[in-house]
């Protein structure tokens, strides 16, 4: 498969079926076929789909009104939904900017940033780090901080200079470093490139949890959270976690950087939000950065026309809600290990898995031609999305990812099912699954 039809496959430019409606974990085309959705699309249905509770609330709203600019009013949903998340985050975590995805939550975590800085008279620190095999959004802002190669590379030229440190992945270390290793060696990293760019240059390090699109749900190693929290501030430098994929619960703690024990300094979050019912992100902020932005600008300088949109709040509101009325982000931690067995299990025997990781309903299972020295299968086999098709064809909805491991070659495909569900639905996940990656390996001459 060459690059056009690649992007054809994977990012809807080709011919695709016509959705028609979805309940629950299943959606449904306009011909009838039925699909469980095993990744909730883009990790963002957390809920399912057609939650009528959720549809009543929007509904509710709209009848009211559908959006009350937020520097003409303020409104109900607005309010509620600002208390939820100051609750759910804790830790400080109380200021917020609500906006309509992930990379807008990036691109106001980014300014954020950059404005507490310049309130604090630091006009020299303009420059962000980030880390190779990561993504953090569509924005020119957010694809410069960004470390993924196929994405970036039309607009090279347009972009920040951004640092890019190695990936942080015990399955993949960084040359001549031992798995065990990979937490102090990249940390290590960081402060090394800080002190070379100049500490008094170095705006923010901005990096995922637990990565997801651009590594395939890879959790940051033990102790490394904890590492670039002090080295940051021993350095003046803001830590930025972006948890728009991995956070809200998805990894079974509300935030995903609660289960290494860290708070951050500034926080983007979305798909989980408002679980897909409408566009809604949030760039979350401490009350330290918050004071000083305060005190000489009134207010964070980001935010758009439709920030703190009324009726993707109220929907926010319902969904965040029902998550904590039914336990669903307890449910997810406790079924982490459950789901991480049973793809192992399923899977048991295909020679070209190489590596089933991630947290809660997170997990990345990566391919490899060879599992004694990880080496990749060849990028033109394309056996991610071979993977995908072969599933989709059965019904099932899972999310590829390929390139991971130098932004050409690797295959990984993510599981990600909706916090609510069943245990028989997650049986049908992994069994459809398990079967597509058979067979699209075998098709490959690797079964």
């Amino acid at each position: 498969m060459n690059a056009p039809a690649r992007a054809a496959a994977l990012f809807g430019a080709g011919p695709l079926p016509k959705v028609a409606w979805g309940k629950g974990s299943y959606v449904y085309d306009t011909a009838g076929k039925r699909y469980i959705d095993g990744s909730c699309g883009p990790a963002v249905y957390c809920i399912g789909h057609g939650n009528e509770e959720v549809n009543a609330a929007i509904g509710r709203q709209l009848d009211k009104i559908a959006h009350g600019y937020r520097y003409t009013f303020t409104s109900d949903p607005l309010e509620e939904l600002t208390e939820i998340v100051k609750t759910q985050a804790g830790n400080g975590l109380e200021r917020m900017v609500f906006v309509t995805g992930g990379s807008e939550a990036t691109e106001s975590c980014l300014k954020i940033a950059l404005q507490y800085h310049a309130a604090r008279g630091e006009m020299s620190r303009r420059r962000f780090i980030a880390r190779e095999r990561s993504w953090h959004g569509n924005t020119l802002g957010a694809l410069s901080v960004s470390g993924f190669k196929e994405r970036r590379a039309p607009f090279e030229g347009a972009l920040l200079d951004v640092s890019h440190l190695s990936p942080v992945n015990a399955y993949r270390p960084p040359a001549n470093v031992r798995p065990d290793d990979v937490a102090r060696a990249c940390a290590d990293e960081l402060e090394q490139e800080i002190l070379r760019v100049g500490p008094d240059k170095v705006a923010a390090f901005i990096f995922e949890p637990v990565v997801g699109a651009a590594g395939g749900a890879v959790p940051a190693p033990p102790g490394y959270a904890r590492a670039v929290r002090e080295i940051c501030d021993r350095h003046g430098v803001l830590l930025i976690a972006d948890e728009v994929m991995c956070g809200t619960g998805r990894c079974g703690t509300w935030r995903a950087l609660e289960h290494d024990g860290v708070v951050p300094d500034i926080m983007a979050i979305a798909k989980g939000l408002a679980g897909g019912y409408l566009p809604l992100g949030a760039a979350v902020y401490h009350r330290k950065v918050a004071e000083p932005i305060l005190a000489v600008h009134g207010a964070a300088l980001t935010g758009h026309t439709f920030s703190g949109h009324t009726a993707c709040c109220a929907a926010g509101v319902a969904v965040q809600t029902i998550i904590k009325r039914e336990n669903l982000v307890q449910r997810v931690h406790d079924n982490g290990a459950k789901l991480t067995q049973m793809l192992r299990t399923a899977l048991h025997g295909v020679d070209a898995v190489g590596d089933i990781r991630g947290r809660g309903h997170f997990i990345g299972i990566e391919f490899v031609a060879d599992r004694q020295t990880s080496e990749p299968f060849r990028a033109e086999l394309q056996l991610f999305a071979r993977i995908r098709q072969t599933a989709f064809d059965d019904g099932l909805i899972c999310y590829p990812v390929g390139g991971n491991v130098d932004g050409v070659n690797g295959d990984i495909v993510i599981i990600a099912p909706p916090y609510n569900a069943t245990d028989d639905e997650l049986a049908e996940i992994v069994d459809k699954f398990g079967h597509a990656a058979r067979k699209a390996v075998a098709a490959i001459g690797r079964g």
